[in-house]
């Protein structure tokens, strides 16, 4: 007998349900649980949860079988003949496709500005149900407090959230910000259980060199049976093998076939990104063949709200592969079985007995438009909403604190002795930048602005320590004519970041950041035009997901409208990896303009 499912009884409302997902246990752990789900599986005792009608991706042979699912305890118990399922509740899926709960391999929630509560609000109606979430942003910011308020913020949430220790913080030597991680500080986070592994390794010079202390992080993951992230732009041949035999086994940041097909070559796993700025999977589809399709996964990396309510999150990048002409199946597979095998998640990837039941009842292959998500066999989430929506908690823990020293619109000024100089050149659709040259206009002995070039002056604020440190260099392509803009979500550590043409706007945008507690803001002609509070670190925001597309919305059309932002150019996002001295070529911090290239700081100006 069918029966329309009671959402209610069966949803995060259910306190029996609940339980179960707050303590993440939907796993065999007792004999008693493994009898029950035994006896379910062969017929001896009834199901929780049946699903009929259903189109079940089978994602080890690679094809569709109808079946009634069963699941009992929130783990996959049987699959019965059609019709035949005995449950408690029985859905009719009325020939929807069932598919394995989508996996993002590699994000960091805090460039969605939102709480890691509100990210799940987000990302489970789209079909994600696990994400492997790398907090190095915040712990730049907080230290292991971020990686602790991360794991708290999660406990309840849909998504199945798994945490990497960030491996970088600061990401370099040449930056200041707010907390240093040592290799004695990542062995304790390692042994919990929803921590994976080493975060990013984006010190691949000191990978490479074997530098003592980066070898002591990755050997605190290898002792731990723990997986290492890697992070190696344009690193090729014997440096990458280099960086490949310490067991890095991940790489989110191919811009190239090329690159990727190295890195498989050399036992890695290649995440195909889609962020909100970075858009690499069309490029790297064309690398993706039968042959090595097993070690390629999908992520996001960094999205926004806005991205994600408009276009989706993993299921986008599904939807993008199908679309470039890629099997749906094979697809799907790179969002789920690919994923967790990464990642050594062995209870979930797969539709299978004794597996969790996180999966996804989806209207179409192409769209992939979710009708129901499920986890832990509870429905979470119906035609894009939320059953029941986690509510963010504040904590102190991680509270803004903007501590800039001896700051003053004298601090901007950019000292030239020759017009001829470095420019950090935006490369569009790239967090990378081009290593430019320019001849530029000097009066009185410093830069101004020439409305004739594409070119701005960008300034990093120290706003951790107090050092009172300011960077300031030149930035071409951006398109800003007028006015300036600044945050304090700067990748990785943080810093206050600046860029304008005018020296009092940009001086103005600086104070009132340091006001509000952080966030982002426009100023032109020294009044402020619009504002986004970030009371999370700088970095995030309490307000839910459509509140803050809304809030980036409007500052970036004012971006746009009133500063001249090139239309294609994500303005914040933009400027926000414009401080990140790890990814080629120019780049800006605290200290002075840095080149990736060769790991050092370069001069500003070219003396010929």
């Amino acid at each position: 007998m069918r029966i329309a499912i009671d959402y209610d009884s069966f949803s995060l409302k259910n306190p029996r349900t609940r339980s179960r997902l707050v303590s993440k246990g939907v796993e065999m752990k007792t004999k008693s649980q493994m009898k029950h789900v035994i006896d379910v599986a062969s017929g001896r005792a009834g199901a929780d949860l049946c699903i009929t009608g259903a189109k079940i991706l089978d994602v080890y042979n690679k094809e569709f079988f109808e079946a009634d699912l069963l699941i009992a305890d929130g783990i996959i118990a049987a699959f019965a003949d059609v019709g035949s399922g005995q449950a408690t509740r029985t859905v009719d899926a009325a020939g929807r496709y069932l598919l394995p709960g989508f996996i993002d391999c590699h994000v960091h929630i805090e460039s969605s500005h939102a709480t890691p509560e509100e990210f799940s609000n987000l990302v489970v109606p789209c079909g994600t149900t696990t994400a492997v979430c790398d907090p190095h942003e915040l712990c730049n910011v907080t230290g292991l407090d971020g990686l602790h308020y991360m794991l708290d913020a999660t406990e309840e949430t849909a998504v199945q959230a798994f945490f990497m220790v960030p491996s970088c913080v600061p990401a370099t030597s040449f930056e200041h910000s707010g907390a240093t991680i040592a290799a004695a500080d990542v062995k304790e986070p390692l042994s919990h259980p929803r921590v994976l592994g080493l975060g990013e390794m984006m010190n691949y010079p000191g990978v490479i060199a074997a530098d003592g202390e980066v070898l002591d992080k990755i050997m605190a993951a290898r002792e731990a049976g723990k997986v290492v992230d890697g992070h190696s732009p344009e690193i090729v041949g014997r440096p990458l093998d280099a960086y490949a035999s310490a067991g890095i086994l991940t790489e989110h940041e191919c811009e190239s076939v090329a690159e990727m097909q190295e890195r498989i070559r050399r036992g890695m796993y290649i995440l195909l990104r889609e962020g909100s700025a970075s858009h690499n999977v069309l490029t790297l589809l064309g690398g993706v063949t039968e042959r090595n399709i097993r070690r390629c996964c999908f992520c996001t990396d960094d999205r926004q709200p806005k991205s994600i309510l408009a276009e989706g999150h993993i299921n986008n990048n599904v939807r993008l592969a199908v679309q470039a002409g890629l099997d749906p199946i094979e697809a799907i597979c790179m969002a789920t079985i690919n994923s967790s095998d990464c990642y050594h998640l062995k209870d979930r990837g797969a539709i299978a007995p004794g597996l969790r039941a996180d999966f996804v009842l989806a209207d179409d292959l192409t769209s992939f438009a979710m009708h129901q998500v499920y986890v832990g066999g509870a429905l979470v989430a119906q035609d894009g909403k939320m059953i029941e929506p986690a509510v963010p908690q504040q904590d102190e823990r991680v509270a803004a604190r903007i501590n800039i020293k001896d700051f003053s619109v004298q601090r901007l000024r950019l000292p030239l002795s020759s017009d001829h100089v470095r420019v950090m050149e935006l490369i569009e659709g790239s967090v990378a930048t081009g290593a430019g040259e320019a001849r530029v206009t000097v009066q009185d002995g410093a830069w101004v602005h020439d409305p004739s070039q594409d070119i701005i002056k960008i300034a990093v604020v120290e706003r951790h320590k107090g050092t009172g440190n300011v960077g300031v260099a030149l930035l071409g392509g951006m398109g800003l004519k007028v006015g300036a803009m600044a945050t304090t979500v700067g990748h990785d550590s943080h810093n206050l970041l600046v860029c304008g043409v005018s020296d009092r706007d940009m001086a103005a945008a600086v104070e009132h950041l340091r006001a509000i507690g952080g966030g982002m803001v426009i100023v032109k002609d020294g009044e402020v035009l619009t504002s986004f509070a970030q009371p999370i670190a700088g970095l995030m925001s309490y307000e839910d997901g459509p509140s803050i597309a809304r809030a980036l919305e409007e500052i970036h059309r004012v971006a746009h409208s009133e500063l001249g932002v090139h239309p294609t150019i994500d303005p914040f996002m933009t400027l926000g990896f414009m401080a990140l001295p790890v990814i080629p070529s120019y780049k800006i911090t605290d200290m002075g303009l840095f080149d990736v290239r060769i790991f050092d700081f370069v001069p500003l100006e070219i003396n010929t």
